[in-house]
């Protein structure tokens, strides 16, 4: 068994990537779909949000209002540090039960848990990782699929960006690199090299 985070950047193709080791058979853990789960109504860390934030990021329905409350947190630091203090112990919990449980199950799987900012907030070894991957795109095309994709302003979109480290700082620190600024095509061929490391019993 292996466990491999999996990073880069905002609108860098994290996403993209896990979709594609998923088809190969790889077990991928979302830290994202995990963070949503820590902070639906009702729990402990949507209580501590609105004590600290207010009632303003809160919308009709009770969800949290995620796009203000990203608003909030990726223009102000302090404001984002008090969100991790937050919401970051209790997801690296639920990720570390999800790896015990799928190892469990799967005793000979590739777990990927794809982290979008491990490189970011935490490290490799708060999650007790064998290595990391780590997917890049130019910030230009950051920004371009950020805009596209969460209909954000150009300045918005850098505003997210600069509030990350840039992904060539966190590519030095990888296992390996996928660069995921051509073609799909491209994004796909190295994948498949990499997951025939990744499978190899000597990796």
């Amino acid at each position: 068994m292996k466990v491999v985070g999996l990073t880069g950047g905002i609108a860098s193709g994290v996403s993209l990537v896990a979709s594609m080791f998923r088809e190969l058979g790889a077990a991928v853990i979302e830290a994202d779909r995990i963070a949503r789960d820590v902070v639906a109504p009702g729990t402990p860390a949507y209580r501590k949000i609105i004590d600290v934030f207010g009632r303003e990021v809160v919308l009709p329905d009770g969800a949290l209002d995620r796009r203000r409350l990203g608003a909030l947190v990726f223009k102000d630091p302090s404001a984002r540090r008090r969100l991790n203090t937050i919401t970051h112990p209790e997801i690296r919990r639920r990720i570390a039960e999800q790896v015990e449980r799928t190892a469990a199950e799967h005793p000979d799987a590739v777990i990927l848990v794809d982290i979008p900012l491990l490189l970011d907030t935490a490290g490799p070894d708060a999650f007790d990782l064998d290595a990391v991957i780590v997917v890049q795109a130019t910030p230009e095309q950051q920004i371009a699929r950020l805009m596209a994709r969460d209909g954000l302003t150009r300045e918005e979109a850098e505003s997210r960006l600069a509030a990350q480290r840039p992904i060539a700082e966190k590519a030095t620190e990888a296992d390996w690199v996928i660069d995921n600024s051509g073609s799909i095509e491209q994004t796909r061929a190295q994948v498949d090299s990499l997951w025939g490391t990744l499978r190899a019993p000597n990796t």
